[in-house]
């Protein structure tokens, strides 16, 4: 990242956090609208107290198993669709079927039939995500450039070397927008899989603290998990989005 656009980063976020204090002032009322400040208090005595850093912890094991899960199966799938048009036809209704269920059925469904533990949350959260992945990737496979392809079978390269060194740059791209919109969506179905059915995670403290109207610690646990997605995202996301451009200039 550039120092111009951290500056513009830091810039951004300031203005967001004033926003939020001029709105809180107005409102005058901590119950309703704590104050940055009072947030921030909170969330250093959850930090201190250790309840911060595990409800964290656990909320982001779920998150990493369900997003591994979401990019492996659902990039296997989506380039399968995307090379064999007979396969697309016959499967294709299944995804559109799955890309439209909205995510409160799937959770509400996966805890009726596997019942209220950690596999029917992970499934619940997967399946979620696996139809978005499936379409990005047989989009990816879709648009890439046959002639390579075809080029690589007159010279009779084998099938492993071609998905490796033909296929896979090309789909780079389509990794990582499938990454970053995963990424973006999987921690939010997560919160909403904790909420309604695990005794543990970010989501299950905002349920608590919202049964109790403990606005300041709905915010405190939302906002310290939402810094950890965008840290995420600036590190690790960015940094994989333009490795996987630089194919299209070598």
């Amino acid at each position: 990242m550039t120092r111009l656009h951290c500056i513009n980063l830091a810039l951004s976020l300031f203005g967001l956090i004033a926003l939020w204090a001029i709105l809180s002032a107005l409102k005058a009322d901590p119950d309703v609208l704590p104050s940055p400040i009072a947030v921030l208090q909170v969330t250093r005595d959850l930090a201190m107290s250790g309840e911060l850093g595990t409800q964290i912890t656990a909320t982001l094991q779920r998150v990493v198993i369900a997003f591994t899960l979401a990019m492996v199966l659902g990039s296997a799938l989506g380039i399968a669709l995307g090379r064999m048009p007979a396969l697309d036809r016959f499967f294709g209704p299944w995804v559109t079927v799955f890309l439209n269920l909205p995510a409160l059925v799937i959770i509400v469904l996966c805890y009726l039939w596997i019942g209220l533990n950690e596999v029917a949350a992970i499934a619940a959260v997967t399946l979620n995500k696996l139809a978005q992945v499936t379409v990005t990737l047989r989009d990816g496979a879709r648009a890439a450039d046959k002639s390579i392809d075809e080029m690589a079978q007159s010279f009779r390269m084998p099938a492993m070397t071609r998905l490796r060194h033909i296929l896979l740059p090309q789909l780079a791209p389509y990794f990582a927008i499938a990454a970053r919109n995963g990424l973006a969506m999987i921690w939010k179905i997560v919160l909403v899989v904790e909420f309604l059915g695990r005794s543990t995670g970010v989501g299950f403290k905002i349920h608590l603290h919202f049964q109790n109207f403990q606005t300041a610690h709905v915010l405190a646990y939302a906002l310290s998990f939402v810094a950890l997605m965008l840290a995420i995202e600036i590190l690790v996301i960015q940094k994989w989005e333009r490795a996987a451009e630089r194919w299209r200039h070598a």
